[in-house]
């Protein structure tokens, strides 16, 4: 039996890498999915394509930073399917930078984006899943939220919120209202995320590190998908995914 058919499934970061490739194939394994980003042209095209291939998909143009619109995300999903099965936090910035920069900015939209987008869509899911007595929270970390390198502090110390936010979700939500939560941490991953990055000394040092070998958004989705087909009494809370020659 298929366990993710028919789930209602929540992915914020829903135009590109992780997000986009997680969406195409929870539709294909029949899950009932509502794509959230801020590029509505971006949704439409995954949409589309999702559509194609008969799955079920609906979208809500979204900006995780705002805790009105994510709170209208859920609604939409409660109005648009009657429930909220998983919701997956995977929209989040990387914008390495050397401290002494000071690239205040970008430490805040790391931290609007990476720690308060997320809080605001377990704020979002959370409700829902109490009155169903079940669900899914999945959060999207990183290696750098186990271990701090050059230019990686400010988006390591949101990576690392993250990991402790997730941990006490586990202890609180899954013994007494049967809430499953999970962290994924990838390593290097080819995506857009290192698009964000203006410090030319980071982008340098990041170039120099460069592996043969980088992860695809395919190899993230499908440890997302294993973690989402668990029978009821097994919780993933966790999994670490690395290009084979990452040594960190």
């Amino acid at each position: 039996m298929n366990k993710i058919e028919g789930q209602v499934v929540i992915v914020t970061g829903a135009t590109s890498g992780i997000g986009k490739e997680t969406a195409i194939q929870l539709a294909d394994n029949g899950a009932k999915v509502i794509l959230a980003a801020r590029r509505t042209e971006r949704l439409k095209e995954i949409k589309e394509i999702i559509e194609k291939s008969y799955g079920i998909v609906e979208f809500v143009q979204t900006d995780v930073t705002n805790q009105e619109q994510v709170q209208a995300l859920a609604e939409f999903a409660v109005n648009k399917f009657g429930r909220i099965d998983v919701w997956i936090n995977n929209a989040g910035v990387m914008q390495l930078s050397f401290i002494d920069k000071l690239k205040v900015s970008e430490w805040e939209r790391m931290i609007d984006v990476n720690v308060k987008g997320v809080l605001y869509g377990i704020a979002s899911a959370i409700p829902e899943m109490k009155k169903q007595k079940n669900g899914h929270i999945i959060n999207i970390s990183s290696v750098a939220g186990m271990r701090v390198g050059l230019t990686q502090s400010i988006y390591s110390g949101t990576k690392f919120a993250i990991r402790a936010i997730t941990e006490g979700l586990r202890q609180e939500l899954s013994p007494k209202l049967n809430i499953k939560t999970t962290l994924i941490s990838p390593g290097s991953v080819n995506t857009e995320l290192r698009e964000h990055i203006t410090d030319l000394d980071a982008v340098n040092l990041l170039q120099k590190r460069e592996m043969e070998f980088r992860l695809t958004p395919e190899n993230i989705a499908s440890a997302i998908i294993y973690a989402i087909k668990q029978p009821k009494h097994v919780s993933v809370n966790e999994i670490v995914i690395r290009p084979i020659d990452q040594r960190t």
